[in-house]
């Protein structure tokens, strides 16, 4: 297993530069379910930061990306089980797939709830509002 850094998956997907382009397809197109590719979770948020930031990808197109990622044998994302939620909660949400993956984690990890000052995180990814004191 290899692991696939942030820009190697952006080149892939956005195919904006003619040589980066190419080496990250042969090497992504190389991979197999014996030998795969293996994606973090701050990978996967990176990836939908920049083409929803850069590319200004739309949320649909960002969910199909993670989810053809998640589905694709040949990738191995790191805790997909909790990031199938994440997507599915982003997917309908109005935060960021960060948000939902960092309260996701939080509440995998035994946490009673995710901090911050997001509203929009609040509202969408479940998070809880620190309170003005």
């Amino acid at each position: 297993m290899i692991g696939l850094d942030t820009n190697v998956l952006v080149r892939y997907i956005a195919q904006d530069d003619t040589r980066q382009s190419a080496q990250a397809g042969r090497l992504i197109e190389a991979l197999s379910s014996d030998e795969p590719g293996f994606v973090s979770m701050v990978a996967l948020a990176e990836l939908v930061w920049v083409l929803d930031d850069v590319y200004a990808m739309e949320r649909d197109e960002l969910s199909g990306v993670v989810r053809t990622l998640l589905e694709t044998d040949s990738i191995v994302v790191q805790s997909a089980p909790l990031v199938w939620q994440a997507l599915r909660d982003f997917s309908s949400g109005s935060a960021g797939l960060a948000d939902h993956l960092i309260e996701r984690a939080g509440s995998a990890a035994g946490c009673s709830g995710t901090f911050t000052f997001d509203r929009k995180a609040v509202r969408s990814a479940g998070m809880k509002l620190v309170a003005a004191s």
